[in-house]
């Protein structure tokens, strides 16, 4: 049993808390960071990676069975659903030990492997015996899977982002409950890789496209490739080694499944804590109120960052709001609120869905753009989807949102735009290399232009060429 004092306590060793500890200690604190296992982040282990590597698989064997386009014939296009699902575990693994090699670099002494609950404000009792006495305590302890109370009954026939990459084989049918990015991205993989997938949802709109253009299209495409059942409600059954789902709303049905995948959020890992003992404000769902500038909760010596805020649950959110949180840390009471980086989300469906800024108000001006004819994706097969782009009515641009070939790429190219402060003008200033997916903007931003108080300056990118 060993009271240990310091500056900083970090609870959680993922992305958020690594930030946290390595922000703080390089402010001069002494810091130390407890984890329960020191497994690596959750991109690596549940998340980001493991996913893309089953999106990948998909998008080939999907690649695989398009290629008559092009008068190029393949014959025999099977799944090794083992195989695939040895490949996603085997790659992931590796993304996992080079996460888990970033303990290593920490000082002796650092890392603490055991569980936290609070006694006081800044104080902790771990449950290897061990107590921490702290001026300042960050919770960096992550998200956690859920399964809510109508499937909870159905064992291991449940699958959640936790447990869906650790199955043998594919499965042959597949319900997937939840339309957002996970939920998506899963879905879309699971029927190119030849399983029977249905995707179903509470709600009556998909991966969090507000603009209603972008959500049609985003329901049609995505329609064409998997039943959607939107706006029902869901019972679950299971019946032997298969699940029976009833849904009703505008739409009924009853239909067995072999699993389910439950995608419908993944609320804060925040159980067990004893956050009582902290005296703070707690709302509706036991999060701690805070600053999503400083991260500092209340006036407390306590701050929050990452998944557990579910706040902005992205890597580079959880990184940036890690490095805040450990910086005020030491420096409390004094506090510095930096400017948030605009919002920026990317769903990794096919074609790419990117929200990137603020949502369009009453007064903003939309910049419009099909890829159902543009040149690069006319070129590759692959042309379809829009976007639409948001600008202030001095040409500011505001936001966007993308459903279209290489939105993930783009998107970077608008977000950066609006965060310098670019006017749409600005912009259409920039070279624009033909033929590129990157050209199809220019008309939504020459839209812009068109409607704003700002004049358009001469192009600069030597016109359009036709079908670009």
């Amino acid at each position: 049993m060993t009271h240990h004092v310091t500056d900083v306590v970090v609870i959680g060793a993922g992305t958020a808390g690594l930030a946290a500890e390595r922000s703080a200690r390089a402010e001069g604190a002494r810091t130390l960071l407890v984890d329960e296992a020191f497994r690596g982040t959750l991109c690596a282990n549940t998340g980001c990676m493991p996913s893309k590597l089953l999106i990948a698989a998909a998008n080939a064997a999907h690649a695989a069975r398009g290629t008559d386009t092009f008068g190029i014939t393949t014959t025999g296009v099977t799944v090794d659903g083992p195989a695939v699902l040895s490949r996603v575990r085997r790659e992931r693994d590796k993304f996992v030990e080079a996460t888990r090699a970033s303990y290593d670099e920490l000082p002796d002494g650092t890392c603490i492997k055991a569980l936290a609950r609070f006694t006081g404000p800044t104080t902790l009792a771990l449950d290897n015996g061990d107590t921490v006495e702290a001026r300042a305590v960050v919770i960096a302890t992550g998200s956690k899977a859920s399964i809510p109370g109508p499937f909870e009954g159905l064992g291991d026939l449940a699958l959640t982002n936790e447990s869906i990459f650790e199955i043998p084989d594919l499965p042959r049918s597949l319900a997937v409950i939840g339309g957002g990015a996970i939920g998506l991205e899963l879905a879309q993989a699971m029927v190119r890789l030849g399983v029977r997938t249905e995707l179903f949802d509470h709600a009556e709109t998909l991966g969090g496209a507000q603009n209603p253009d972008v959500q049609s299209a985003l329901s049609k495409i995505m329609g064409q490739e998997l039943p959607l059942h939107l706006g029902v409600d869901v019972e679950a059954e299971r019946e032997g080694d298969q699940v029976r789902l009833t849904w009703s709303g505008p739409a009924e049905g009853s239909r067995t499944f072999d699993r389910v995948l439950v995608a419908t959020g993944r609320p804060p890992r925040l159980d067990g804590l004893d956050l009582e003992a902290t005296g703070l404000d707690l709302d509706d769902h036991g999060v701690p109120v805070f600053d999503r500038n400083t991260m500092q909760c209340g006036d407390a010596p306590i701050f929050m960052a990452g998944d557990a805020n579910a706040d902005a649950p992205v890597l580079h959110d959880a990184s940036n709001e890690g490095s805040v949180a450990g910086r005020n840390a030491v420096k409390y009471p004094v506090q510095n609120a930096p400017e948030r980086t605009p919002a920026f989300a990317i769903t990794f469906s096919d074609p790419p869905l990117a929200i990137i800024g603020d949502p369009a108000e009453a007064e903003s001006v939309v910049g419009c753009a099909s890829y159902a004819d543009q040149g690069r994706a006319k070129v590759e097969d692959r042309a379809k989807g829009l976007v639409r782009i948001f600008a202030a009515p001095d040409g500011r641009l505001t936001g966007a949102e993308l459903f279209c070939p290489g939105a993930d790429h783009m998107a970077h190219l608008l977000i950066y735009a609006i965060q310098r402060g670019d006017t749409a003008t600005d912009l259409l200033g920039m070279p624009f290399y033909h033929p590129t997916l990157e050209e199809g903007l220019k008309s939504a931003l020459r839209d812009i232009c068109t409607r704003t108080s700002t004049a358009m300056r001469a192009d600069r990118d030597f016109g359009d060429a036709p079908g670009a």
